[in-house]
């Protein structure tokens, strides 16, 4: 299976969110651990002084990010492209990539692992919405401000492929190239139709399936093309549903005609010719 670089999507986010928060929220942080600052961007290194001693509030999510509230402000994470993030018992010994750990009151610390090292913990004490990562992101996939008259809107005049288009964050957020492929092949698309071509009905129908696809993606906890692990260490399942991601030459599942592989914008699209319009 190849598909160039797989970084976590959102359904891997969420996830991970998920997996997270029983162990996170209510527990009171005790200590921080920075093996190595040097990720996308430096770990502050007075995060202990932020966060030592306040219990975690909620762990919620915003794109890919993980917003981790405080009274003070939030922690935000980000997985980059090979991060994970885990539960495990306090005294469980680091190794090789495990740059950072939270430790917790309940006996537990949640490290993150990185190899590639393009993850982030960084720290805000003001709005989170006025965060520079944050700040001009697009709607949620999942919530009712993503819908047909938005998407149609957005779309009129615009040029780009809509695959390019929905993996704008500014236009939606979470949408990465796994989900896109998925979603456009459901919804009978070919990812290098224009944008603007779309119909209401159409626009309607690709919202509908955008959602489904996150959902059940979200339900088998995942794809795991490479690195993704959930917090237990457990890899994802979505990926035995892949209708078209990674399956180049492959026979299409309605059709049986080989599944194509194109570029757009350095990214690997998966379609089929016959199919999708």
């Amino acid at each position: 299976m190849s598909g160039g670089s797989v970084v976590p999507e959102l359904p891997e986010v969420e996830t991970t969110r998920r997996g997270l928060a029983p162990y996170l929220e209510g527990a009171t942080v005790t200590g921080v651990v920075i093996r190595n600052p040097r990720l996308r961007w430096p770990i502050p290194e007075n995060l202990l002084q932020c966060l030592g001693g306040l219990p975690v509030i909620s762990l919620t999510r915003r794109a890919k990010y993980l917003l981790m509230e405080f009274d003070s402000g939030m922690l935000i994470l980000h997985l980059g492209m090979s991060g994970s993030l885990r539960i495990l018992p306090k005294n469980t010994l680091p190794e090789k990539h495990d740059h950072f750990d939270l430790l917790l009151d309940n006996g537990k610390l949640m490290r993150l692992r990185d190899p590639r090292r393009f993850g982030a913990i960084l720290w805000h004490a003001g709005e989170i919405n006025t965060h520079p990562l944050l700040a001009k992101l697009g709607p949620e996939p999942l919530n009712e401000h993503f819908n047909a008259r938005y998407l149609y809107q957005a779309t009129r005049g615009r040029n780009v492929a809509i695959k390019q288009f929905i993996m704008d964050n500014h236009v939606v957020v979470g949408v990465g190239n796994i989900y896109a492929s998925e979603a456009l092949f459901s919804a009978g698309i070919a990812p290098q139709t224009r944008a603007g071509k779309l119909s209401l009905a159409r626009c309607a129908g690709l919202v509908d399936i955008i959602r489904t696809t996150l959902r059940v993606a979200i339900e088998a906890g995942g794809s795991t093309l490479r690195d993704f692990v959930n917090v237990s260490g457990h890899p994802g399942y979505f990926q035995q549903e892949h209708q078209v991601y990674g399956r180049t030459g492959e026979p299409c599942r309605r059709c049986t005609r080989p599944i194509k592989l194109i570029k757009q914008g350095q990214r690997s699209s998966f379609y089929c010719e016959y199919c999708q319009t």
